[in-house]
Order: structure tokens, then sequence, then C-alpha cells
């Protein structure tokens, strides 16, 4: 065991503050890791808050993780001491079941180890995140960061990245296919480049005229206002794919009324329960999916990582001193942020 530092919730009612814990030493096959960034995302705030109810405090978030090997166990074969590496939003699973041989280790049949605030396998104590100096990670849940990515760019791709890649490429978006993408904050900005980068003709969907220009600035081909009737009518059996990225309630059976049939719309936000209820109709009669998707697996995050570098993406952020996450939450909740924010980790030191 060794002593950390980190900021974390003691509760759901009180800021998040400096606090000292124990990090374990490295096991046979863990990876020791200096954090040098780490995203914030908006479940970040609903964990510390508890507004899931299933926090365990104290609470220490952070699951978009970049920093480089300082300690390597024994076993230990893909990563050495010096490498830049990557931690997602798990650090275990049983590695076992169907899901996880499938190299699907979020839908884990006994359940993931997230990063933060769940029991660890082992010794059953309470994970804390990436908000640290450090973490300590069988090396099968750590991946290796590409040269030519940005580090602190990379960081939101671990999270924001992979969960709008992983149901494109899951549903096959290929060059000349239709997407529209429901939203433009932290993730929908990662979806427009993704759903480009693939060949597809993209559209923005938002709530506002003013984010047209901004939208195409990413990369959107064409923006439709939701609140546009006419322009929702217009698009009436148009795509082939919808990927969702809106994280409060909204009313799902407009959207899908632009699909083509055989169209595929998918959730990647935590908006239960759907409300106003999905007319069945229109699945139905036109043979349309309407999905969920979580994150992705590590196979698939490293892939994701990889083609960022390809492809030359990176996530819009804004970098923030740690002892401002307070105040990032609160901007996070009113909007605030294009597109994401990373904290400097050097900033824990000061």
């Amino acid at each position: 065991m060794y002593t950390a530092i980190g900021y974390a919730a003691q509760s759901a009612t009180t800021p998040l503050a400096p606090m000292k814990f124990e990090r374990r030493s490295p096991r046979a096959d863990d990876v020791a890791i200096e954090i040098l960034y780490c995203g914030v995302c908006h479940s970040d705030i609903h964990q510390a808050r508890n507004e899931w109810g299933i926090a365990v405090y104290p609470l220490m978030p952070g699951h978009e993780i970049v920093g480089k090997v300082t300690a390597v166990g024994a076993n230990v074969t893909r990563h050495k001491v010096g490498d830049l590496v990557g931690v997602g939003c798990m650090v275990d699973s049983c590695r076992s079941c169907e899901a996880c041989q499938a190299n699907l280790e979020q839908y884990c049949l006994e359940g993931p180890t997230m990063t933060y605030a769940t029991p660890d396998r082992v010794d059953g104590s309470n994970t804390m995140g990436g908000y640290s100096d450090s973490i300590v990670v069988s090396e099968h849940f750590v991946v290796r960061i590409p040269e030519r990515l940005a580090l602190a760019s990379a960081a939101p791709i671990l999270c924001a990245g992979i969960t709008t890649y992983s149901p494109l490429k899951h549903y096959g978006v290929k060059a000349g296919d239709k997407v529209g993408i429901l939203g433009m904050g932290g993730l929908g900005h990662m979806g427009i480049k993704f759903a480009k980068a693939m060949g597809a003709e993209v559209t923005l969907f938002t709530r506002s005229a003013s984010k047209a220009e901004e939208g195409r600035r990413q990369g959107a081909d064409h923006v439709i206002v939701s609140t546009d009737a006419e322009q929702m009518k217009a698009a009436a059996g148009y795509f082939d794919f919808l990927l969702d990225t809106i994280p409060v309630q909204h009313d799902l059976n407009p959207y899908l009324d632009t699909l083509r049939f055989d169209g595929v719309h998918i959730l990647v936000g935590l908006i239960e329960p759907v409300d106003p209820p999905v007319h069945a109709g229109k699945l139905v009669m036109s043979r349309r999916i309407l999905a969920g998707s979580l994150i992705g697996g590590i196979a698939e995050t490293q892939e994701v990582l990889d083609f960022c570098a390809e492809h030359n993406i990176t996530c819009d952020i804004e970098m923030l001193d740690i002892r401002e996450i307070n105040e990032a939450y609160a901007r996070m909740i009113a909007g605030d942020v294009k597109y994401r924010f990373v904290i400097d980790m050097a900033t824990l030191k000061r």
C-alpha cells in the first residue's frame, strides 16, 4: 500500500475536496500509473451527487485517465515503465463470461468493476478514480496512447470517444450512409467527427439555430433545428442511423419519423424512463430499431484511440486546475463548456 492524494466527495451534498487515501501496491498483473490528465464526465457529477442512487463515499470520480507507467507487476507484458497509457471507465471484470470472452467487458454478466465507486474484485475496497495523482490497474484494462495524439485531448476519448464510436462501428456505419447526431455536447461533437471520418453524410439535430455554424465547424454537412416542425417533417424517412447523445428526457417519436425503414436509433444517454412513451407503430411499420449502447470493450477502446490518431481526431477541451473542479461542475450543469473539461494533474501538487 502507498499513500495517494486526490479530490473526493464525502457526501452527496459536500463539494469535492483534497483527500489522502491508500492505493494498493501493484499485484503481479498490475500497472502503476502517474496520472497526467483526467477528463471530467457528466456522470462524475451524477455519481458525486448520488443522482443515480448507487454512490459509495468517499467518492473520487474520474474515468478518462491518461498517464505514464511508473511500475509494473512481475507478469505484465503489454506495458513497460515510461509508456504513455490510458484507463477508461472499467478496471476489471470477471473475464470468463460470454461477454468478457467476446471483448465486451462493459457487458460483463457479473458486472464490470468500474474505475470508481465499486468494490475491488480482490479485496472489496472501494475503487477510487482519476481525480488523483496515481492509480494501479490490471494491465488488461490499460490501453496504449498513440504517439500522434495530444495527451490532454486524448483523455475524453476514453469515455466520450468510445461511447460514440462503439455504436457507429457496431452498426456498420459506412461511406454514404446518412447519419443524424442528436445533441452537440461532449459526446455529440465526437459523434460528428467519427461519422464524418467513416464517410457518412452527417446531420446535426439541435434545439438551437445558433449552434448551426458550430455544428458545421465540427464537420456536420447539414443542421436541423429539432424545434422547427417543418424542418423535422422535411427529414421524414431520410436517415439510416441516429446517434442520440441528448442527456435528458426527450420525445423520441419525432426523431424516429426521420429514419428510413430498417433505420437504427441508438441511445447512449441514461434518460430512463423514456417519456413520453414511444409509439410502437413507428418501429413496427418500418422495421426500425431502437437500442442502446454502453461505452465499449477494452480492445475497442484501443481501436478508437488508433482510429483517432489515424484520422487526426481529438476532443475539443478546456484545461482545468483541479482546484476549480467544483466551479467546473457548476459550469457543466449550466452547459458552459465546449466541449470537455480536462484536469491538468500537475495542479494537484500546487
